[in-house]
């Protein structure tokens, strides 16, 4: 087990992408168990996702007096610089991107600017707040993607395997940043551990995912495309699940490597991959026992078979072995009551 060297209290935290999905629940967490924290979010809040969603987090988080909101973009340098230089973050948990795979093919410009420039002036300003008189950031956590793993056939997957062979441009940026993060952890001695998060899902999480947009359309009465006619696998992960491996993470700087480099990367997954197909079942159920669907809703109607996607995987699955040993914990929660969950809340929010 590794010992937590990082407290968190009267500590200021920089969340970047704290109006998304995992950055707003990240900082509820950290709200909830830290009564000293301060917390400074940064979003650019962006439409790729509708904005209203984003809002309502960031209502949410407004309610807390140690919570700080800049609307900008961590690839407007002079912006990060500001922050830094204001506010002095201790710990920064980089999870601003521009997400998913499919759409990097159709705006690749989004990723190379927020997941390569963005990130850049990230390590910059943590490289720079260990200059003479400044205040140095303790730890860099930042977001990676199970995407890394690309085709690899060897399953589960480990940290330990080669991800050299990207299958979409996102995942691409995704490895770039596990490079430029070890490359200033060794020349500028930033402890920086990344994260490689495995299909995340929750209330109030990415309408762009396949449990919201499943559910949209299915009360929409259009149909859904099912890929890969059915036959790929995820590791779907509860967001609470990914939040306490990130609260753990935040509080423990990895050791240091042969490279000299104080660096680390981690699978944060629910270790169990399930079937597309058995998951369409399961949302079905909850949602009509929730009634966001009547009860003799024809789902075989509004399935809709197709081949794989340029860019997608056919199966993905978390190795969490290092996870578990370093800090005793792995993500566990049952799919069906995860997506019980979401079923609650999408009835709450939208069908009142």
């Amino acid at each position: 087990m590794k010992k937590f060297d990082v407290s968190l209290k009267n500590k200021t935290v920089l969340i970047t992408g704290a109006a998304g999905f995992i950055g707003s629940n990240l900082a509820k967490r950290l709200f909830a168990t830290e009564d000293t924290i301060k917390i400074v979010g940064i979003d650019n809040m962006n439409n790729y996702y509708d904005v209203s969603l984003k809002e309502a987090r960031l209502k949410e988080l407004s309610q807390n007096d140690g919570f700080i909101f800049v609307k900008g973009d961590i690839s407007d340098k002079a912006t990060i610089e500001k922050i830094f230089d204001e506010y002095k973050p201790a710990i920064v948990v980089n999870l601003a991107a521009q997400a998913g795979v499919r759409y990097s093919l159709e705006n690749p410009d989004a990723y190379i600017q927020s997941n390569i420039v963005g990130f850049f002036n990230i390590l910059e300003a943590c490289r720079h707040s260990y200059d003479e008189g400044k205040s140095p950031v303790e730890h860099l956590v930042y977001a990676s993607s199970s995407s890394v793993y690309g085709g690899n056939t060897k399953i589960p997957f480990s940290t330990d395997d080669k991800v050299d062979l990207p299958v979409s441009l996102y995942a691409a940026t995704k490895k770039s940043n596990e490079l430029m993060a070890h490359s200033y952890s060794k020349l500028y001695g930033i402890p920086a551990t990344g994260l490689r998060f495995f299909t995340v899902y929750g209330p109030a999480g990415r309408p762009d995912m396949a449990l919201f947009k499943f559910t949209d359309k299915l009360v929409k009465g259009d149909k859904i495309q099912i890929y890969n006619y059915g036959n790929c696998k995820r590791d779907f992960t509860y967001v609470d699940d990914i939040v306490t491996g990130v609260v753990n993470v935040m509080q423990a700087t990895p050791d240091e490597i042969s490279t000299g480099a104080k660096y680390k990367v981690y699978n944060i997954g629910n270790n169990q991959p399930e079937n597309l197909l058995d998951f369409v079942d399961i949302l079905q159920q909850e949602l009509v026992a929730q009634k966001v669907l009547p009860a003799d809703f024809d789902f075989e109607a509004h399935k809709e078979l197709l081949p794989m996607q340029p860019g997608d995987v056919e199966a993905t699955y978390a190795d969490v072995t290092d996870l578990m040993e370093d800090f005793g914990f792995k993500p566990s929660t049952d799919l069906r009551d995860g997506i019980h969950r979401f079923a609650v809340w999408y009835h709450d929010c939208y069908m009142k």
